[in-house]
């Protein structure tokens, strides 16, 4: 069995004092992608920088302090590429993948964007190049014999059960109508699939992102943000996927919650 866990951690060093370490040290996966470091690699604490018993690679952020990818992998990759084919986002801090005898397994951290700002550009602009990068990577992969799953925070929700408040979101960065089609486009066109509504196609949820703003997480007011976004072979030996909810509000060490999916697969 292949599990894998995605969390994007809302700053490493603060993540690391309030629980992260501990997640890390308790959990079952075969494989953590953390996104939202954001911190250089040298200035991480050494229990998260190179803990014991995994294979750890990061790649920050150019900007101090923003974004920054980490993968963590109990199984030495044979190979571990940092961006894409994009040499505008090549050292942005958004894409790390690390390639397996038999899988691909990315961490992704696509950017948040925000209506009417360059930050909202730097989303399209990063979506144009990433879909055909995404079809590509599917299909030298399954020449060679892989699956592929792309795991991360991809900061879009794609339909409505995806996220609480939809009605009054349909205006905002990242429940925009070309944002949602851009992600459709992900699994029909690139031929992907989103392993939660493969096994869940009904909703609610459920939401794996909580603003720390008013009772949004006592509500359960939350988005559908971070994604199991996988090649068909793989998606369809996925036996569970979990949201690793905190009990409680005082509990959370991110803003986000891990999602752990566990797939009948050997990553070799």
């Amino acid at each position: 069995m292949l599990t894998v866990s995605t969390v994007n951690v809302n700053g490493m060093r603060a993540a690391a004092k309030k629980g992260f370490v501990e997640w890390l040290a308790a959990t079952t996966a075969d494989v953590v992608a953390c996104q939202e470091v954001r911190a250089e690699t040298d200035l991480l604490p050494d229990e998260v920088r190179a803990p014991a018993g995994w294979h750890a690679f990061h790649a920050p952020c150019e900007l101090k302090g923003r974004a920054g990818v980490s993968l963590y992998s109990r199984a030495e990759p044979g190979s571990v590429r940092i961006g894409f084919d994009a040499a505008e986002f090549a050292e942005s801090g958004r894409y790390l993948e690390a390639t397996f005898a038999d899988v691909v397994v990315a961490s992704l951290y696509l950017p948040s964007g925000d209506v009417g700002t360059p930050r909202q550009e730097e989303k399209e602009r990063f979506m144009a190049a990433f879909l055909p990068y995404l079809a590509d990577l599917r299909g030298k992969a399954e020449a060679d014999g892989r699956e592929v799953l792309v795991v991360g925070d991809w900061n879009i929700a794609h339909a409505e059960v995806d996220l609480k408040n939809w009605r009054t979101n349909r205006k905002n960065s990242g429940f925009l109508p070309e944002e949602r089609a851009w992600l459709g486009r992900v699994y029909d066109e690139a031929g992907y699939v989103d392993v939660q509504r493969r096994l869940d196609p009904e909703g609610p949820g459920p939401y794996t992102w909580w603003s720390y703003r008013g009772k949004a997480f006592d509500n359960d007011a939350g988005w559908r943000i971070d994604l199991h976004v996988a090649s068909p072979g793989l998606a369809d030996r996925c036996r569970s996927i979990q949201v690793e909810r905190a009990a409680s509000y005082d509990e959370r060490w991110s803003d986000h919650a891990p999602v752990t999916a566990t797939y009948d697969w050997q990553a070799g």
